[in-house]
């Protein structure tokens, strides 16, 4: 690729990529304020984010199997105006109901810029070069976390939590312009023959235990990952009694942290094994986890948490970066149900988790601690018994 052309691409793919931690960290400080006023509880509040997190999830199953049959750019496109779409629909929402089914909308809409900006990735580099890719696609993404919340919580100073969902609708439409000029990465030649072939990968792609075991280990992760940020809204805000900016502020230092980290992959790429760095990603948040959960149950004071749940989530960059770059560098022509395939996985478990967040209330975060722990509990265990046990046999073949 020319300088020019991988600007662009990074700049374009790292949005189409961070369409998730927009549609939920935006507005995750206006979370307390809109249970207030919906008059609904802090579980029904997570909820709205659960929505979110099951039509991404349903989203990428159905995209990218779409993008391996009509190339990148059409899905795309569909995908951008369905997102603005939603978000519209989310600001003028006047029940809950008709709330969580614009946000299941918004997710299988915005789906499309998460799985295809990865398969696009997969089309234009391989090797070593991929996971550098992968890492600058992270460390975009990693400005979303940062910006996302602290947009958010300066939205509320002189709007209602619907202002967030005016700015997605803006986010909508300059994604869908610039999908528009972007040049189509999958030639003719290289697409699948027809779209019920595209599905038929999934089962094949089930029947691959590496591939299942990415699946599991992002899933867990990610389960342990949206716990975090359905209930750290509530921990800070209503344990610590900080307010919505100050809660934005500490979200985007963490983010801050997530971004700084992702740059370990691109910086050891090709020195580094993948799966050295996929490793280390999981055992660290494991042990931060525990102590965040010692640290909850003996009502530990704000400085303790901050710099524990720093150490519990920033490695999570660098485990979407390795685990990424393992699982497409064996697949070609099906990078894009691969990713949609773990890209399902990594949302199903945190969707379904949020709720669970706020089931003792929204005056404790030991429900959260307990299912981050065992989250990246399993995540460990997936890892060691798919992805590791196979790398051990590649190194006693050769």
């Amino acid at each position: 690729m020319s300088p020019r052309m991988r600007l662009y691409l990074t700049v374009f793919l790292g949005v189409m990529s961070a369409m998730a931690p927009l549609a939920t960290d935006m507005y995750l400080p206006a979370l307390p304020v809109m249970q207030v006023d919906l008059g609904v509880s802090a579980s029904v509040a997570q909820l709205t984010l659960t929505m979110t997190m099951l039509g991404m999830a349903a989203g990428q199953m159905l995209m990218g199997p779409l993008s391996d049959r009509y190339g990148r750019k059409r899905p795309l496109l569909l995908g951008m105006l369905g997102f603005t779409a939603a978000a519209v629909g989310c600001a003028a929402a006047e029940s809950v109901p008709l709330f969580l089914a614009f946000r299941f909308l918004m997710g299988f809409a915005g789906a499309s810029g998460i799985v295809i900006s990865r398969a696009i990735a997969r089309d234009v580099c391989k090797g070593p070069e991929l996971t550098r890719f992968f890492a600058i696609l992270m460390m975009v993404n990693g400005l979303a976390p940062v910006i996302a919340p602290v947009i958010g919580g300066q939205i509320l100073l002189f709007s209602s939590w619907r202002g967030v969902f005016v700015l997605l609708i803006a986010v909508g439409l300059v994604q869908a312009g610039a999908t528009l000029v972007y040049r189509e990465t999958l030639a003719p030649e290289q697409r699948i023959g027809g779209l019920a072939a595209s599905f038929r990968k999934f089962p094949e792609l089930l029947r691959d235990r590496y591939i299942v075991g990415h699946c599991l280990v992002q899933c867990f992760v990610f389960g342990a990952f949206f716990a975090y940020l359905a209930g750290s809204s509530f921990l800070f805000q209503n344990i610590y009694h900080v307010s919505p900016q100050t809660y934005s502020y500490i979200f985007g230092g963490i983010g801050i942290g997530l971004l700084i980290v992702g740059m370990v992959p691109a910086r050891l790429a090709g020195r580094v094994p993948d799966i050295s760095l996929l490793r280390w990603s999981l055992t660290i948040p494991l042990a931060g986890a525990v102590l965040l959960l010692a640290g909850f149950l003996a009502a530990a004071p704000i400085w303790y948490t901050i710099p524990v749940l720093l150490v519990t989530i920033v490695p999570l960059s660098v485990m979407g970066t390795a685990s990424f770059s393992l699982a497409l560098s064996r697949q070609g022509r099906n990078a894009g149900s691969t990713s949609a395939l773990i890209g399902c996985a990594q949302m199903i478990l945190g969707g379904a988790m949020m709720p669970v967040v706020g089931i003792a209330g929204d005056q404790t975060a030991v429900p959260m601690g307990i299912i981050m722990c065992m989250g990246y509990l399993l995540a460990n265990a997936a890892f060691y018994h798919f992805i590791a046990s196979e790398h051990r046999g590649e190194r006693k073949r050769r």
